[in-house]
């Protein structure tokens, strides 16, 4: 059934699953927990019961194997209709596979179909006829390898909300996304990663994760620079005053409430003034493609009732839990002026990416913007009222089981897909929030992309430790991924950090997919037990190499060990500060080493990291050596973070904290004093240039970087 009853941790232990959630899991599947028999004979006549199974996958130039259940004795007739205008394919190759099963007091033989192998990319159908019965079901052909559009690069990555310019509006917004990149293409990088930019709740309070928004379908309209819109050209002078007037002032933190309160207001104020070509854009970038519409109207739908009945669609009235019902139609039909302002704003978001994707592609960036993926919705969000029918019951939440660093678990409160339904659907849900996010941009990367291979699921009311693992069809999810891919020509990153099977790592790297290397995980032991850190040139290549993420320290807090004293002030370590700690500085000391060995720092100021003060000019000095590192990798993508490059400290997430005591999600960029940075003054920073420099000279110029 895909329900794990064990699984090893990160250390390599075997941690048995409390029965409890393998029970609930099962449950939650549609499985008969008291009755396992009965359970497992279900699941069999279903498969046999039906002449194919739900949705086929293969790679192209592959001979695909399908196995259909035909009534016995009965003459079959097979084909592919193909997604492109042309002539069908007659599937004459099947045999008999022996196998014969009784269902309904029908017996059932199964026979196995053999595609041609050199069936074009796509999403076609496969048709079958047998006995009076007939099936046809999505046969999608994926690419067999990916790879890193125009070979090695380097780039940035930024949290777009810490990078404020002067002229947003206490966030950065779609506006200081479109300069950045530019500012990135003309210093030599080719792509620029951002955080999540999907949309929240219409509603206050908004949500600060990035990883845990309303819908992945659709962008977010707290980004948007609402005097770059047509609109706000063709309002009059008053109403552009008015407009101004509603401009926040930037604070300590990032304040989504006081930002949104302002640009929703905005929003209001400039809607009357909007043209007809403003709402739309023509494919492939930022423009209404296939599921896109739907997308538009669902997340509209949404917004609009949410705004009247709160933003949790599991507290509204019964009837309106049902988006195909007529009470919602209804709801609909008595605001069309408001669902109409949804769609205008939702387009405005779509047409405000892709101008930045423009600026960064005509600056030089290869790739551009590449936008990361969250691993799920909200629960009570846009499309987990839309797609409750390919999602896990209610309660039911993805996490993580607890590691090194989170030695409690993880419960992110997303809701999962349910493998199951998923499959029924063709995978088109996924398949839509795929091409939703890679229109917006050059490529995507997948936030913890072992969730396509399987999902911590988390059960209503428990911890996170108390979770089990369910299984997906990696193969399916995948292929998808890559076939989205290629037809955008898009960088696909796989985040694969944590504890990673080894099955999971050969497909990825047999698929092309880069993994991802982060410096402060790259070390093991030696044989006395000490911390050794990895060779660059030992590295993935078919990877994108970083110092940190956005949930680690930042290379100036890990020196420091900030990442240590903040957690232990919290109360979220799993052990002893004084153990903590003293891991901290043996890592710390190994990677000093290994700058040695590079020929990075000298032996007289590696000498400066034992002492118990670390001066600020140290710190840059090893901030940069830890680029230089960086950018000796062999891995294809390199990331520096804007916010290593000006000395912060602070990390962007403190995971395991969700609530006041920590400001994850609301930190601008700050230098090593704690000052707040603007975009003008981030772009202009010394030690910002060195680092670029420092990138650029680590990717060769005939790779066409």
């Amino acid at each position: 059934m895909g329900v794990a009853t064990s699984y090893a941790d990160w250390a390599g232990r075997d941690i048995p699953v409390p029965p409890a959630a393998v029970r609930g899991a099962l449950a939650a599947l549609g499985h008969d927990v008291d009755d396992p028999a009965a359970a497992l004979a279900a699941v069999q006549d279903l498969q046999w019961g039906r002449l194919l199974p739900p949705v086929v996958v293969v790679r192209q130039g592959d001979s695909g194997e399908v196995a259909a259940h035909l009534p016995e004795g009965q003459p079959l007739w097979a084909w592919v209709e193909f997604e492109a205008s042309g002539p069908t394919i007659e599937i004459s190759d099947h045999e008999d596979a022996g196998g014969r099963r009784t269902v309904a007091g029908q017996v059932r033989a199964e026979r196995t179909l053999t595609l041609p192998p050199h069936m074009p990319l796509g999403y076609h159908v496969l048709h079958l006829a047998c006995g009076g019965e007939t099936a046809a079901v999505p046969l999608i052909v994926v690419p067999t390898k990916l790879g890193v559009p125009g070979g090695r690069a380097w780039g940035w990555m930024a949290q777009l909300y810490a990078v404020r310019s002067a002229a947003s509006w206490g966030i950065g917004d779609y506006g200081d996304l479109g300069d950045l990149a530019r500012w990135a293409g003309h210093s030599g990088a080719g792509l620029l990663l951002v955080n999540p930019l999907h949309a929240p709740a219409p509603t206050l309070p908004v949500e600060d994760s990035p990883y845990s928004p309303s819908s992945r379908r659709v962008a977010s309209p707290l980004y948007l620079r609402v005097t770059d819109l047509a609109a706000y050209a063709e309002a009059p002078p008053e109403v552009r005053r008015q407009v101004d007037a509603l401009a926040p002032e930037p604070g300590e933190h990032i304040d989504r409430d006081a930002t949104w309160t302002a640009v929703l207001a905005a929003l209001e104020l400039l809607y009357p003034y909007a043209t007809d070509g403003e709402p739309t854009a023509d494919a492939p970038e930022g423009g209404e493609q296939d599921g896109s519409v739907e997308a538009v109207r669902q997340v509209a739908t949404f917004n609009v009732l949410a705004e009247r009945y709160g933003p949790d669609w599991r507290e509204w009235p019964e009837p309106l839990h049902d988006p195909a019902s007529a009470e919602v139609a209804a709801a609909c039909a008595g605001a069309p002026e408001r669902l109409a302002f949804w769609q205008w704003v939702l387009r405005s978001c779509a047409l405000q990416l892709a101008a930045a994707q423009r600026s960064g592609r005509m600056a030089g960036m290869r790739i551009g913007v590449v936008h990361d993926l969250a691993v799920g919705v909200d629960p009570g969000g846009a499309d987990a009222w839309a797609l409750q029918d390919v999602l896990a019951p209610t309660g039911w939440s993805v996490g993580a089981p607890p590691d090194s660093f989170n030695q409690q678990g993880q419960d992110w409160g997303l809701p999962p897909w349910d493998p199951r339904a998923l499959a029924e659907a063709g995978y088109g849900p996924w398949r839509d929030v795929v091409r939703a996010v890679l229109s917006l941009g050059g490529g995507l990367r997948v936030d913890h992309v072992l969730g396509l291979f399987r999902l911590w699921w988390v059960p209503p009311g428990a911890s996170a430790a108390d979770g089990t693992y369910v299984s997906y069809d990696a193969a399916a999810m995948l292929g998808v991924l890559a076939l989205e891919a290629a037809r955008a020509q898009a960088l696909v990153v796989a985040e694969d950090l944590g504890t990673v099977p080894e099955s999971a790592e050969r497909e990825l790297a047999e698929r092309g997919l880069l993994g991802s290397v982060v410096l402060w995980f790259a070390h093991d032991q030696d044989d006395a037990g000490r911390t050794v850190f990895t060779d660059p040139a030992a590295w993935r290549e078919l990877a994108m190499a970083s110092l940190s993420t956005h949930d680690l320290p930042t290379a100036a807090g890990w020196l420091e060990q900030e990442h240590v004293r903040v957690r232990a002030a919290l109360g979220v370590l799993g052990r002893p500060a004084a153990e903590e700690e003293e891991q901290a500085t043996r890592e710390r000391a190994a990677l000093l080493d290994l700058l040695v060995d590079q020929g990075l720092l000298s032996e007289e100021r590696r000498a400066v990291g034992d002492t118990g003060q670390l001066p600020d000019a140290w710190i840059d000095e090893v901030v940069l050596a830890l680029h230089r590192l960086l950018a000796s990798s062999r891995s294809a993508v390199r990331l520096a973070a804007l916010g290593d490059a000006v000395g912060d400290r602070a990390q962007p997430n403190l995971p395991g904290v969700a609530d006041e005591r920590y400001p994850s999600w609301r930190l601008p960029v700050r230098d090593g004093t704690g000052r707040a940075l603007s975009l003008e003054e981030i772009v202009k920073h010394p030690r910002v240039a060195a680092v670029a420099d420092v990138m650029a000279a680590g990717t060769p110029v005939d790779s066409g970087a």
